[in-house]
């Protein structure tokens, strides 16, 4: 077994939380005759009372402020009815601008920062922008009805133009019918005059009346057809060149719509203007929100000031528990809790005495038993506590 490790060892039997805390000095296996077994056990012994002083010093400082919270909660409930009643009051102020403040941090569905302070650049010009992307989606859907309408009059036309062409087509093999009609019977007859001697005039001239009047009423239908195919193409025509001029309008209306979207960050006017709204409504609880953080910091300063009167030595303290000072259930909490604290710093705090009185009980111990090293080991313990 090492030397270090037989310093402080506890007693041969199973450890319990109590051994843990409690320190076992063996000088048994310690040769003092030893300049460097002395030397290091004696120099532990030293550190240990380094150790718990410097513990000591940190909960005798936590101690110091506990123990004053609770001196100032004494202060505060000694206070005259009056100047209580005054302290209440603006102890209540703060408390209701809190829940002021509560309320709207809590609150559901809060406008993103990055939305408000994109519309707050943008707010002299918004109202005026819903206006233009209005006006262009109302447009834009007027437009694309005059090109749907545009769209079913020339189809119709083209419909139309297709009827005539397909009549004009059927004319012309009427006439090709009628005039191959008329020379085969015109054949026939010159057969039965000159071959069979037969007497044909009154065929010649029913012949030419029949295909006379047959070509001049095809003649005249087929006029008639493409005149008015010549109406429907130039309609048509018309039709396509107004087209063309009101697609130009619906790209350059559609390209405005697509900029002003872009430009307010925003897909319709309705999500604009419901944003607008939202805007409108965050502006004003930021406005409220930041007057209550404005009337919170005056409250807070008077409530500092008035107990800085009252001798309260961390009036600060009181600033984030105003209510304490309204519900006496909850200084009673608060005073509960502070005990405990100052019971188990008191513990602690006796700990460290015990720990650092034991050490120095043992020094003092080993230079009586070894008075040939006495002056060795007071010389360390005054260097010790130099340096500490």
């Amino acid at each position: 077994m090492g030397f270090f490790s037989k310093l402080f060892r506890k007693k041969r039997r199973e450890n319990t939380a109590d051994d843990w805390e409690t320190l076992v000095y063996d000088r048994d296996d310690v040769n003092f005759k030893d300049k460097e077994q002395r030397i290091g056990y004696v120099k532990n012994c030293l550190e240990q009372i380094a150790e718990a002083s410097r513990e000591t010093n940190l909960l005798t400082g936590e101690y110091s402020q506990v123990t004053s919270y609770l001196t100032d909660m004494e202060e505060i409930e000694a206070l005259p009815e009056g100047e209580r009643t005054e302290l209440n009051g603006i102890a209540k102020r703060l408390v209701s601008l809190e829940q002021e403040k509560a309320k709207y941090r809590d609150k559901q569905n809060r406008m993103a920062d990055a939305d408000y302070y994109r519309l707050r650049k943008q707010e002299d010009e918004l109202q005026e922008g819903i206006g233009k992307i209005k006006e262009c989606e109302s447009y834009g859907v007027k437009i694309k009805q005059d090109l749907q309408r545009l769209d079913r009059e020339r189809h119709a036309y083209e419909y139309r133009r297709s009827d005539l062409e397909s009549a004009l087509n059927n004319l012309k093999g009427m006439a090709l019918i009628f005039l191959t009609s008329f020379t085969l019977c015109i054949i026939m007859l010159l057969i039965l005059q000159f071959v069979f001697e037969m007497n044909t005039q009154i065929g010649y001239i029913l012949a030419v009346g029949t295909v006379a009047v047959a070509i001049t009423v095809v003649w005249m239908k087929y006029m008639e057809s493409g005149r008015e195919l010549d109406r429907v193409e130039l309609a048509i025509n018309k039709l396509i060149s107004l087209q063309n001029k009101v697609k130009i309008r619906y790209v350059n209306n559609k390209n405005l719509q697509d900029y002003l979207y872009m430009k307010y960050g925003t897909s319709s006017a309705a999500a604009l203007e419901k944003l607008w709204i939202q805007y409108q409504q965050e502006k004003e609880e930021r406005k409220e929100y930041a007057e209550a953080e404005a009337k919170t910091e005056y409250y807070q300063k008077q409530l500092v000031g008035k107990m800085t009167n009252y001798r309260v030595v961390s009036p600060e303290r009181w600033i984030g528990q105003p209510e304490a000072l309204i519900d006496k259930r909850e200084m009673v909490e608060i005073r509960h809790g502070l005990i405990v604290r100052r019971q188990v710093l008191r513990k602690q705090l006796e700990y460290n005495s015990n720990v650092a009185e034991t050490a120095r009980k043992e020094i003092m111990d080993i230079v009586g038993r070894y008075p040939a090293y006495a002056a060795e080991i007071m010389e360390m313990v005054e260097r010790f506590e130099k340096e500490a």
